[in-house]
C-alpha cells in the first residue's frame, strides 16, 4: 500500500469537487430556466450558483498556497517534462483509448513523487492554470459589484464576458465527466476514487514469470 494522497490534498478535492458539480447544475438552471427548474426559484439557483463560485475561488487560493509555499511541488506534480510530453502523452492515449479494453496494463505506475502521468499533467495543467482562473474572473465580473462593473465595459461588455464564462464552464463540466470516467480505469471500478477517499493505493504487483524448463 502507498500512502499516495495527503489528508489536506484529499480535503480539497472533495471540497472543490462538490462546488464544482454544484456550478454546474446550477449554471444549467440558470442558462435554461424555462426547461430546468431543479432549485425552486431562479433567485435560489442564482444565489446557491455565487456561493458556489466563491468557494472555488477560495478553493483555488488554498491549492495554489498548499503547493507552492507548504509542499513546494507544483512543478514536480503538474508541470510534464520534455521526455513525458514525447512519450508518455501517446503512450497514456493509447492505453486509455485501447489497450485498457484489450486488459493491459497500465504504463504509468502513480508514486507520491510522481502522481500523474503525461495526459493527467497535461490535462490539470490547462484547467487549473487557465479554464479555472478565467471562469473565476468572468464569474466575478458577472456578479453585479457595482466597482467591478466598469472592468467589465472595460473588458468587452456582458455579453463577451458572459460568453467566455458560459464557454469556460462547458469546458469544465466536460472535464468532469471525463475524470469521473478516466477515474473508474483503475484496477476496479472504484479504487481511485477509494484512494482519494483514504489517501492509500494498492500498489500493483509485477506478474511473475513462469520459470523456464532446463533441457
Amino acid at each position: 500500500m502507498v500512502y499516495l494522497q495527503p489528508t489536506p490534498v484529499r480535503i480539497w478535492h472533495w471540497i472543490h469537487a462538490l462546488s464544482i458539480v454544484t456550478l454546474c447544475v446550477t449554471g444549467v438552471q440558470i442558462r435554461f430556466p424555462e426547461v430546468v427548474n431543479l432549485f425552486g426559484s431562479y433567485r435560489a439557483a442564482v444565489t446557491l450558483h455565487n456561493v458556489a463560485g466563491i468557494v472555488v475561488a477560495l478553493s483555488m487560493v488554498y491549492w495554489i498556497l498548499y503547493y507552492v509555499v507548504i509542499s513546494h511541488a507544483i512543478g514536480r506534480i503538474y508541470f510534464p517534462t520534455g521526455d513525458e510530453v514525447r512519450h508518455g502523452l501517446i503512450r497514456q492515449a493509447i492505453f486509455y483509448a485501447f489497450n485498457y479494453f484489450r486488459g493491459k496494463p497500465n504504463p504509468f505506475h502513480a508514486t507520491p513523487e510522481n502522481k500523474f502521468n503525461a495526459l493527467q499533467k497535461t490535462a490539470y495543467l490547462v484547467i487549473m492554470l487557465v479554464f479555472m482562473p478565467l471562469v473565476i474572473v468572468t464569474g466575478f465580473l458577472l456578479l453585479d459589484i457595482q466597482p467591478l462593473r466598469n472592468m467589465l465595459f472595460l473588458l468587452g461588455g456582458i455579453k463577451l464576458i458572459d460568453g467566455l464564462h458560459f464557454f469556460t464552464a462547458c469546458c469544465l463540466c466536460a472535464f468532469t465527466f471525463f475524470h469521473f470516467y478516466l477515474t473508474t480505469l483503475g484496477p476496479t471500478p472504484f479504487s481511485e476514487i477509494r484512494t482519494m477517499w483514504t489517501g492509500w493505493e494498492k500498489e500493483e504487483e509485477p506478474e511473475e514469470s513462469e520459470p523456464s524448463t532446463a533441457k
